[in-house]
C-alpha cells in the first residue's frame, strides 16, 4: 500500500544526497581516527569544524568530550532532540577500506563515525530550513557508548535543557550492517535489551590435587552453576518474556596439581523487561550461593547495573516508521517484528522523554545479505549509500516535530 507524500518533506532526500559529499568527507575523517570511551579530542574537534558554518549553539563538556549543538527556529515552540554516538570500539579493523583505522586497536566497528556524519549533515539541513521551525532542535553528539554510560553523563550536565525548553521528543537512528541499505526499521516499546554483568567467586579451601578429601573444591560447585544459571531462566521465567544470561569467563587454578582456593565465574544479563531484570538478578544470587554452599564452598556474588531497557514510546515509534515512509518511500521502510538483545545507552533518554530508536540498514548491495560481518565485527563494511536516507529521517523527524 503506498503512501501519500508529504509537501512538507518533499525534496528532503535529494537534499540529503546534496550534501552526501560532506556526510562521506566527515565519515571517513573520524573512521580513520577512532577513539575510545568517554574522551574523544580528536573525534570531537571534527564535528566542531563540520558544525562551524552552522547557525548553532554549541556547548561542550568539561568532564566528557560531548558536544550539544542547539537551532533556534524561525519562532518559540517545543524542542526536539536528536543524537548521534561518537566513540568506537577496542579491534584491530580487518576490512581493507582505503580509509581504515589507522589507530591500532581501535575500530568503528559498530557505525557510530557514520552516525556522527549523518547527524552532522541532518544539522546542516535543518540550519537551512530554521524558519521553518516553530521551536528548537538540540542535537546530541555523545561519547562512551559502549559502555561508558556517556548519555547519562550529558543527561547529569543537563542536556534536557540545554535550549532553554525541556526536550519533548527524541531520536536516534542506528545504523546496521545485516539489513539490506537504505531501510529504516523501528517498533514500539521495548527494542534493546538492558545490560548487566554479575561477577560470581566461589570460594574452598585450596589442597593436592592427588587428596580433593582435604580440600573444598571450588570448581565443581563453579561448573554446575553453569548448567543450573540456564536451567533458572527456563524455569523461573516465563516464555513470554526474554531473559539471557551468558557465562563469558570462567578461570581457576593455576596448575594440573593443584586444587585452588578460588574460581572466579562471569558473565552478563539481558532482559526487555524491568520485572524480569529484576527476578533475573534475585534468581542469580539464589543459585551461586545455594550451589556454592552445597558443596561446601562460599559464593559471593556481584551484579553490576548497566543500561536500562531501551523502550520506544508507543506513539513515536510507530510515528517513525510513517515519517520514513513519507520521506524516503514505501520501499525503504519495515516494521521491526522483534527486539535485539544488545544494549543501549540512548535508554536513559528515552526514561525520561518521549522518542524512539530506530535501526538504518546498510549492507552494501554486493555482500549477500545472509554473509555479512555483523556490528562488531573487524570486517563490518557500512554503505555509505544508507546514509542520506538517516539524514533525511532526521530532518523530517524535526520538522515534523516543530511544524
Amino acid at each position: 500500500m503506498s503512501t501519500t507524500p508529504d509537501p512538507r518533506f518533499e525534496g528532503l532526500l535529494d537534499a540529503a544526497k546534496a550534501v552526501q559529499h560532506h556526510t562521506v568527507a566527515l565519515r571517513r575523517q573520524v573512521h580513520r581516527h577512532p577513539e575510545q570511551g568517554l574522551d574523544l579530542p580528536v573525534t570531537r574537534a571534527a564535528v566542531l569544524s563540520a558544525l562551524a558554518d552552522l547557525p548553532l549553539k554549541i556547548t561542550t563538556s568539561d568532564r566528557t568530550s560531548a558536544v550539544v549543538a542547539v537551532l533556534e527556529g524561525g519562532e518559540p515552540g517545543p524542542t526536539v532532540l536528536l543524537r548521534g554516538d561518537m566513540d568506537a570500539l577496542p579491534l584491530t579493523e580487518d576490512t581493507g577500506l582505503d580509509y581504515a583505522s589507522e589507530v591500532d586497536g581501535t575500530m568503528h566497528a559498530c557505525g557510530h563515525d557514520t552516525h556522527i556524519a549523518m547527524l552532522a549533515s541532518a544539522a546542516r539541513l535543518l540550519s537551512d530550513r530554521k524558519a521553518q521551525l516553530a521551536g528548537q532542535v538540540v542535537f546530541m553528539f555523545q561519547p562512551g557508548e559502549e559502555g561508558q554510560h556517556g548519555a547519562r553523563y550529558m543527561l547529569e550536565e543537563g542536556l534536557l535543557n540545554a535550549a532553554g525548553p525541556k526536550v519533548e521528543k527524541a531520536l536516534a537512528i542506528h545504523i546496521t550492517s545485516t539489513l539490506r541499505t537504505g531501510v529504516i526499521t523501528c517498533r514500539p516499546g521495548p527494542i534493546m535489551a538492558s545490560a548487566d554483568t554479575f561477577h560470581v567467586t566461589v570460594t574452598g579451601r585450596g589442597g593436592h590435587g592427588g587428596m580433593p578429601h582435604e580440600a573444598i573444591d571450588p570448581i565443581p560447585p563453579t561448573a554446575a552453576m553453569v548448567g543450573a544459571l540456564q536451567t533458572m531462566v527456563a524455569r523461573k521465567v516465563s516464555v513470554h518474556e526474554p531473559a539471557v544470561v551468558t557465562i563469558a569467563h570462567l578461570i581457576a587454578g593455576t596448575t594440573t596439581n593443584i586444587i585452588p582456593e578460588t574460581a572466579l565465574l562471569e558473565g552478563t544479563i539481558r532482559t526487555l523487561s524491568e520485572a524480569t531484570r529484576t527476578l533475573v538478578h534475585k534468581e542469580i544470587r539464589q543459585v551461586c550461593e545455594h550451589t556454592a554452599a552445597a558443596h561446601g564452598c562460599a559464593a559471593t556474588v556481584e551484579i553490576i547495573p548497566g543500561y536500562p531497557v531501551t523502550v520506544n514510546d508507543d506513539q513515536v515509534g510507530p510515528h517513525v516508521l510513517d515519517l520514513a515512509a513519507k520521506t524516503i518511500g514505501d520501499d525503504y521502510t519495515e516494521p521491526m517484528l522483534d527486539p535485539l538483545m544488545g544494549a543501549e545507552d540512548f535508554s536513559y533518554v528515552l526514561q525520561q522523554v518521549p522518542g524512539a530508536m530506530a535501526f538504518l540498514g546498510a549492507c552494501p548491495p554486493e555482500v549477500d545479505l545472509t554473509q555479512a560481518e555483523a556490528n562488531h565485527s573487524a570486517r563490518v563494511l557500512f554503505d555509505d549509500n544508507a546514509m542520506p536516507h538517516g539524514v533525511a529521517l532526521y530532518t523530517a523527524f524535526a520538522l515534523d516535530a516543530l511544524r
